[in-house]
């Protein structure tokens, strides 16, 4: 029985099918995205959405649908589904969905009269192609099918519209055609498995909508080339495959191709399984020695903190260590390049806000706490290239002050931490000053360093790690905890900051803590009591005056929303950790509890993923990136933190 699976009754309901999208990508960047109905709901969906880093740093959405029309007797029936002005869909083919599930590969079972076909969508490896298997399982009579592509050779982030600057032109190859829209785009490879019949009858189809484009206040309009339509007829038992991507493929090899990568799959059979994919669909090579994770989808690219955040739980917990290793050893050149003030050509965007190397030091620790010896051999000499850099003052925008041996940002006109939203070119929450969240990993680095220290023999070295973490510790204490029992967020000259947040919870999780035992359990009282959520942890307590537990409103209350109130599943994974560090096993059955509830999102928004972030109010509704590194990374994280205490 497949884990992911919709029945006819779900799939029919367009309320809830157009609500739930399938992801599938490749290590280029690529991807193929759609609702679980076909019908695409915003404008960065479509069935293959890919870079062209020669045009630009942005994805292009090339093939955005492919309708499949069923004949006999002359008779028509259309699978397809696009959505049109006054809330009216044509074709309605979602009415002819039996079955969908996501076990090895998208499936849907289609029935129309005596005619069941099975449809598996494939997307490659290692090129920007997308492959479909069509199986017909079960006919009476002699069944043709057609194919109709919808072209838009776009920047994803746009929209196209009907002109006359488009080449309508089109080259025959194997069992196929090429085309290319616009000059500069790479072209278009339609291929299949046996010959088919393609009759040029090119075409725009005008106005389509974009559902959730139009709720959320997007742009949400645009029209799509067709240049023709195939025809081939099929027999009962046959199974055609079709191939869409800008190389030109050997037909003959499609069949065993795509078996052979449906065979280097992990199904989808549990909560373990799906974020274990989904953690190797952020992973990126876009050059033979270059290895990366996007921040997510559709729209994130490398961002610095998101990828370090992310880079144990994507790696080490899904027990790729060499994985690990090769993105950690991408990025130190080009850390070392920002930290030598050397220009540098890098994928990884951010690198200058002033928390990088304080989480790239977390997550060179993660690593240490699994491969001891590795560590020594490969990271002992960057980790205190990194600590020795920012003690010296360095960093552009972190220093270090050695009266009270911490850290502070100028935060006032930038955002500089994870709360990176800016409105009208300023932060809408201006953290400045002290950190809560960068003093604890620093106090976390300062140990850190000092255990390094010690297991390569270095004791007069670690004598100084371990007082500068004394003063450190004590002077953390002294400016961030309050009287009430939690910690200022930040703390800005005179200026403490009273919100209620979860940036606090690192001074607990960590696994070096300036708190005490006491400190420490009031600090996770306070997140438990008004800050976790069966989604995540929110990002403001609801006791605030600027708490919105809702995404709506225009743009500008969005990025007011944002921080103030939204609910951040990545943080479920040091919440975990710091709950039970504190309790152990006695902490289990609410770590458990909350795994169960984040289980259920397997099959809402993204099926099979995680999303950004959600509002923290009952209905608890899914926003932001539909696939997010940080929050696949940090519940894989937490797991493997659950089972180490059973």
């Amino acid at each position: 029985m497949s884990y992911l699976k919709f029945d006819k009754e779900l799939m029919i309901n367009l309320e809830y099918s157009l609500y739930r999208n399938v992801l599938r990508t490749n290590r280029r960047g690529a991807y193929q995205n759609t609702s679980i109905s076909g019908c695409n709901t915003t404008k960065y969906q479509g069935l293959l959405v890919m870079p062209v880093p020669y045009m630009d740093d942005e994805n292009h959405l090339i093939l955005s649908s492919f309708d499949e029309t069923v004949i006999q007797h002359g008779a028509e029936f259309n699978l397809g589904i696009h959505r049109y002005a006054g809330d009216h869909y044509s074709p309605k083919g979602h009415k002819y969905i039996r079955e969908f599930n996501c076990d090895s590969v998208p499936k849907i079972i289609y029935r129309i009269g005596g005619v069941i076909l099975s449809k598996e969508v494939m997307f490659s490896s290692n090129e920007n192609r997308l492959m479909i298997r069509y199986t017909l399982l079960d006919a009476h009579s002699p069944t043709t099918i057609r194919f109709k592509p919808f072209l838009a050779f776009r920047k994803v982030s746009q929209l196209t519209h009907e002109n006359d600057q488009v080449d309508r032109s089109y080259r025959d190859v194997e069992n196929g055609i090429s085309t290319c829209m616009y000059f500069g785009y790479p072209e278009l490879f339609m291929q299949f498995s046996k010959k088919p019949e393609f009759i040029y009858h090119p075409d725009w189809y005008r106005e389509i909508e974009y559902l959730q484009d139009l709720q959320s206040g997007d742009t949400y309009k645009e029209d799509l080339y067709v240049p023709g339509y195939f025809e081939m007829s099929i027999e009962k038992g046959e199974e055609i495959i079709f191939s869409a991507g800008d190389i030109l493929v050997e037909t003959s090899n499609l069949s065993s191709e795509f078996d052979l990568e449906i065979y280097k799959r992990t199904p989808r059979s549990s909560f373990y399984n799906c974020l274990k994919n989904s953690s190797h669909q952020f992973k990126y090579r876009p050059g033979k020695d270059d290895h990366y994770l996007l921040a997510g989808y559709p729209w994130f690219k490398v961002r610095a903190r998101d990828q370090f955040i992310a880079l144990p739980g994507c790696s080490l917990a899904v027990g790729k260590v060499e994985d690990y290793e090769k993105i950690m050893d991408t990025a130190i050149p080009h850390l070392q390049n920002f930290m030598n003030d050397k220009p540098s050509k890098s994928f990884i965007k951010q690198i200058e806000d002033p928390d990088v190397l304080l989480w790239v030091v977390w997550a060179l620790q993660q690593y240490w706490l699994e491969q001891k010896e590795s560590f020594i051999l490969k990271y002992s000499n960057f980790l205190f290239e990194i600590m020795d850099y920012l003690l010296a003052g360095k960093h552009p925008n972190l220093v270090y002050h050695q009266e009270d041996g911490l850290l502070t940002t100028y935060g006032r006109e930038i955002a500089v931490s994870w709360m990176n939203a800016m409105l009208n070119g300023r932060p809408v929450i201006p953290r400045s000053g002290y950190l809560v969240e960068f003093n604890a990993l620093w106090y976390n680095a300062l140990k850190f360093s000092e255990e390094i220290a010690r297991a390569t023999g270095a004791e007069a070295e670690a004598e100084v790690w371990e007082n500068k973490a004394r003063l450190a510790g004590n002077s953390f204490k002294e400016i961030f905890l309050n009287e009430a029992g939690y910690l200022y967020d930040y703390v800005d000259d005179y200026h403490k900051d009273l919100n209620v947040r979860p940036n606090m919870i690192f001074a607990v999780s960590l696994p070096y803590s300036p708190l005490e035992r006491g400190q420490k359990k009031s600090v996770i009282d306070y997140v438990t009591k008004e800050l976790l959520t069966p989604c995540g942890i929110r990002s403001l307590t609801p006791k605030s005056d600027l708490f919105h537990p809702h995404y709506a409103g225009n743009e500008a209350e969005k990025k007011m929303t944002y921080f103030n109130g939204m609910a951040f599943p990545w943080l479920l994974g040091p919440y975990i950790e710091a709950y039970l560090s504190l309790f152990h096993m006695s902490g289990l059955s609410l770590a458990d509890r909350i795994m169960i509830t984040m289980e259920g999102e397997m099959q809402n928004d993204c099926i099979g993923s995680i999303s950004e972030f959600y509002d923290s109010n009952p209905p608890f509704i899914a926003h932001g990136g539909y696939s997010f590194a940080m929050s696949v990374a940090e519940l894989l994280r937490a797991q493997r933190i659950i089972r180490s205490f059973t």
